[in-house]
């Protein structure tokens, strides 16, 4: 898995350039570790980070949110949120 942000802090907060939809799976992690994820319908969210060691469920995120959140897998169970982009 790649992490094109792990070597130059600043780099994550610079906004994204790129965004891929996200099709929640129990066990392929996403293909990079994202800056953010934007939410398209709310819902909850069970994922887990890239220094995380188990999943973390967020509950009632609101259409159209963006989490700022490093994420490296993005669970089908749990996860009702629907049309989820990861942001790079």
């Amino acid at each position: 898995m790649a992490d094109s942000f792990s070597n130059a802090a600043d780099a994550v907060s610079a906004p994204a350039t790129r965004a891929v939809a996200v099709v929640p799976h129990d066990t392929n992690p996403l293909a990079d570790i994202t800056k953010a994820l934007f939410v398209g319908g709310g819902g909850a969210i069970t994922m887990r980070g890239v220094a995380g060691s188990a999943d973390t469920v967020f509950r009632n995120v609101g259409s159209g949110s963006i989490l700022p959140f490093r994420a490296q897998f993005v669970r089908a169970s749990g996860t009702t949120a629907t049309d989820i982009l990861a942001l790079y």
